[in-house]
């Protein structure tokens, strides 16, 4: 929206046609088309959460059908032309393996056929629970708030006490009851079971390990999934078929697994091995291992859990888990003394045990893999499925572990690992192994290729099935804290100390620690710390770190998108090459430095898993499906927490029978749902977030949508002139009548043009918010199962006992122009509204930011605003809140500015002359502030 008058009102420019398909409204300006199409338009960009793939040409209604609707009125003769239809996105599903119905004996249905009913059960059947009070009271207790079993029993005694005088019992006896009651839950129910190994040495001279037999705790792999294919709950978030995606241009699009080049390529390979896989559901399975401590004072209480998941589930509900992501497997964690530790024989032993428990663990599934199995899925339908290893996700270390390779070398290719990121490299696979194996001695394969002859890999065991090409990316260990964290922020400090004396560079990292605003520090890294790094080292560095920094940035932020397109990959490729030319300075300053006759300055594995990336989000879809941060926020749910609901002594089958219970919980409560006896958690009513700022959440899917808190505040005078003597702004009676102005006149047809007085609207109430609520589509970030993510704009004279908040946001004002360029920062000064012949105008008074220059600032790759003036004064108008997208975050320009000590962030805003305009903040800020 524009941000004066005189520019609003546009005389002398041509007519502009809404640009909605349909709509005959003609405005003025580029202002007014902004103005109608968030006023008249507003919900229309809602899509479905959902979009259920294309009718085949059998289902496809035939021109002569009936219509029983309305047909639209016949237009008038002078009408406008009707817009041409254009391309539309398409799916080409796999023709062979295309998920038939059958019947539980594998019979294919008919076409259209309904699937059998998943229960005989009653509607009004709790079994095992009594009642819908005692399911919500379990779910409540065990799940929820995790109470103790003592204060359990205390609850149920006094809810005891309060039903004798009604002659009546509570619901449960004792915390037993409770959990006898949970226990006797028949869905979803995967029972533990203990694989024990024999002694690897019974010598009585051996070492203590030797001679130890280890328990590897499991469930069985088939029955886990199983019970996450008849989750009812995935219903209309499952992809039975691969397909290829191609946009509305006929160009590709990878976003959820079964879009990419694996499945499909999978899929040919099964049906040309085995025709009678026909027909057939292709079910491809992911796995993930992740040693993870408990006891952070100690740090010697560890395990190793397993989890397992399925290709199908779309990745947002494998991201939010919903039941898709389950712990199948403890694996033994062999202890020795010390002086072990460098024991060759050990090591090995180590990892044969890991691998051998794996193949035992998975047996299994072997049979599934060959010929399909007969399963129920998640819209009631049983399918024949046939089983696939997918992804295996892993940190580095553990991806040395499984594909049987020397440290330092890559587990996905054959690139020296004294020169990782040259041109001289092919892809590992078992049959080039086996090649290898054939030819040369056991030292050279060590020397020459990184190959360890002793492991042999759990996937040999198993059809189809290579760990080189399951390994996926690992953005959250490898890249971010990895690269960023001990390699990036490392070499910066480095620097300091070799180009300044150590008292100047002790200062320097101070002034990095203020400009953080206190929010973070270096020393305790956490993993959104990168956040504000990039503007916190400009001008204390030389530029060309801080665009070797912004590059790899840019790159964490481009892998970590939802949906990937050609265009999106070859700017992933750009950003991995800009940042291998621009971390060069590391090498010229002397902190990075080839060894002679060894490795080169960048031969880091961490680094060089950066040039998959191409390749896996073609294989794999898109990174953030196959990420560990799936397994390491899963650790807190499965492991961590149920460690801390145990006695800490043998706490494992105390935490095995925690996660099983759980599992039964959330399988319970899906057949009700499907049963119509809860409400389906998809329609969850919205929550604003409280104490969080931001948050996920369930709402129906919109471009964007900002609407104003739900309660007025009412420390406000209500009319306009005792409002502007109260927030000390004298003009706020004629902003307002501009504004009020402008909107009707915006439509070309809808007013004769004369100014409103600010006296008429001194008697018109309005109502003051302190804050906002902005919901808006960002798949990339933590958000609900259809993208959403909502987050509070405030704008309070008080904030947390620190003084006032007034947040910034982006305002749009032309939606044509790509990325901030169709765009400002404005900051609020007050959120209000009020009605006008019968019209609600939700609005905000702020203050703009005008770019400095035309394009963003060539070293950190962010925009720069300075606050924009008319006169001496701030340029402040009133704005609908329709023209607000989201919240803004600025960080002012440092350059070599001193940040006092003492200094508070909350004055940043008015202390300091220029700002970047943070894209790191979050994904949707960097997809849309570029």
């Amino acid at each position: 929206m524009p941000r004066g008058r005189k520019r609003r009102l546009g005389a002398g420019r041509p007519e502009l046609r809404c640009p909605w398909p349909g709509c005959p409204k003609r405005l003025k300006s580029q202002a007014g088309v902004t103005n109608h199409v968030n006023t008249a338009h507003r919900h229309s960009n809602s899509v479905a959460g959902l979009v259920p793939p294309p009718l085949s040409p059998s289902e496809s209604p035939e021109p002569e059908d009936d219509y029983s609707g309305d047909l639209p009125p016949t237009p008038p003769r002078n009408s406008p032309e009707p817009e041409p239809e254009l391309p539309r996105p398409q799916k080409n599903y796999h023709p062979f393996l295309n998920a038939r119905p059958c019947d539980k004996d594998g019979v294919f249905l008919p076409d259209g056929a309904p699937p059998s009913p998943r229960t005989t059960s009653a509607t009004d059947d709790w079994a095992p629970y009594d009642d819908k009070v005692q399911f919500e009271l379990a779910d409540f207790l065990f799940r929820k708030v995790q109470m103790s079993s003592k204060n359990i029993d205390q609850l149920l005694e006094m809810w005891a006490l309060s039903m004798m005088k009604h002659d009546d019992l509570g619901p449960f006896h004792d915390y037993k009851d409770i959990y006898e009651t949970i226990d006797a839950t028949t869905v979803g129910d995967a029972p533990w079971k203990c694989l024990r190994t024999e002694p690897f040495n019974t010598a009585p001279d051996a070492p203590a390990w030797a001679r130890q037999e280890y328990e590897i705790w499991y469930r069985d792999p088939d029955v886990v999934i199983a019970n996450m294919l008849d989750n009812p709950d995935l219903d209309g978030a499952f992809d039975t078929t691969p397909y290829v995606h191609l946009d509305a241009n006929g160009k590709r699009h990878w976003s959820d697994f079964m879009s990419a080049n694996f499945a499909w390529r999978h899929c040919d390979q099964i049906y040309e091995e085995d025709p009678t896989t026909e027909g057939a559901m292709y079910t491809p399975i992911f796995f993930g291992s992740d040693k993870t401590t408990v006891s952070v004072a100690t740090g010697d209480v560890e395990y190793h859990p397993g989890y397992i998941s399925l290709g199908n589930p779309h990745n947002n509900i494998r991201r939010a888990h919903r039941n898709t992501v389950m712990p199948f497997v403890f694996l033994a964690i062999p202890k020795s003394d010390r002086k072990y530790d460098n024991d060759p024989v050990f090591r090995k032993f180590k990892r044969q045990l890991y691998h051998a428990s794996l193949a035992a663990v998975l047996s299994s599934l072997k049979s599934g893999m060959k010929k399909p199995v007969v399963r129920r899925c998640p819209d009631g339908h049983f399918r024949r499925v046939i089983y696939d290893f997918g992804p295996f996700i892993a940190d580095y270390p553990e991806q040395v572990m499984l594909a049987g390779i020397v440290q330092n070398w890559c587990a996905k290719c054959t690139a020296l690992s004294t020169h990782l990121d040259g041109n001289i490299c092919g892809r590992r696979t078992h049959s080039l192994t086996d090649e290898l194996l054939a030819a040369f001695s056991p030292d050279l394969l060590w020397d020459s290729y990184g190959i360890d002859v002793d492991i042999i890999p759990f996937t040999r065991d198993f059809p189809r099935a290579d760990i080189h090409e399951m390994l996926s990316s690992d953005l959250l260990h490898q890249v971010i804290k990895g690269s960023f964290k001990d390699h990036l922020v490392t070499w910066v400090g480095e620097y300091l100390y070799l180009a300044h004396s150590k008292g100047e560079a002790d200062a320097i990292m101070d002034e990095i620690d203020r400009r953080y605003k206190n929010y973070f520090a270096l020393l305790f890294f956490v993993a959104n710390s990168y956040l504000m790094y990039l503007p916190a080292i400009k001008g204390l560095v030389p530029d060309e770190i801080v665009q070797a920094i912004a590059a790899f940035l840019d790159f964490c932020y481009l892998v970590r998108r939802a949906d990937f397109y050609e265009d999106t990959l070859d700017s992933v490729d750009a950003a991995v090459r800009k940042f291998h030319a621009h971390r060069e300075i590391f090498k010229v300053l002397g902190v990075r430095t080839d060894t002679p006759g060894g490795s080169t300055a960048f031969s880091l594995p961490h680094q060089h898993s950066m040039v998959h990336y191409r390749y896996g989000i073609e294989e794999f879809g898109a990174p953030g499906g196959v990420c560990s941060s799936i397994t390491e926020s899963r650790h807190i749910t499965a492991v961590k927490k149920p460690w801390r609901r145990s006695s800490r002594y043998e706490a494992l089958s105390q935490m095995l029978q925690t996660n099983q219970r759980l599992d039964k919980l959330a399988a319970a409560r899906a057949d009700f749902v499907e049963r119509g006896m809860l409400p389906s958690t998809f329609v969850a009513p919205v929550a604003e977030p409280d104490d969080d700022d931001s948050g996920p959440t369930d709402s129906v899917r919109v471009e964007g949508n900002v609407v104003l808190a739900r309660t007025r505040e009412r420390r406000y005078p209500r009319y306009s002139f005792e409002l502007a003597q109260h927030i000390h702004f004298p003009t706020f009676p004629t902003l307002l009548a501009r504004f009020l102005t402008d909107q009707l006149n915006s439509d070309l047809y809808s007013n004769d043009g004369n100014d409103i007085d600010p006296a008429e609207l001194s008697t018109t109430p309005l109502s003051v918010f302190h804050s906002a609520i902005a919901t808006f589509y960002a798949p990339s970030d933590p958000s609900g199962i259809r993208g959403m993510r909502c987050e509070r704009i405030r704008s309070t004279p008080s904030w947390r006992k620190h003084g006032a908040r007034r947040d910034c946001a982006f305002a749009v004002e032309d939606q044509d122009k790509p990325g901030f360029r169709g765009m400002s920062v404005v900051r609020i000064k007050l959120f209000f509204s009020f009605t006008h012949d019968g019209v609600d105008y939700p609005c905000a008074l702020v203050e703009w930011f005008k770019k400095v220059g035309r394009s963003p600032d060539i070293a950190t790759g962010m925009w720069v605003v300075e606050p924009e003036y008319r006169g001496k004064n701030r340029l402040v108008t009133v704005l609908h809140l329709d023209s607000l997208l989201r919240g803004a975050h600025l960080i002012p320009v440092f350059s070599s500015t001193h940040i006092p000590i003492g200094f508070s962030f909350k004055y940043s805003l008015d202390a300091f002359k220029a700002f970047h305009v943070n894209k790191y903040i979050d994904h949707h800020a960097n997809e849309i502030a570029f």
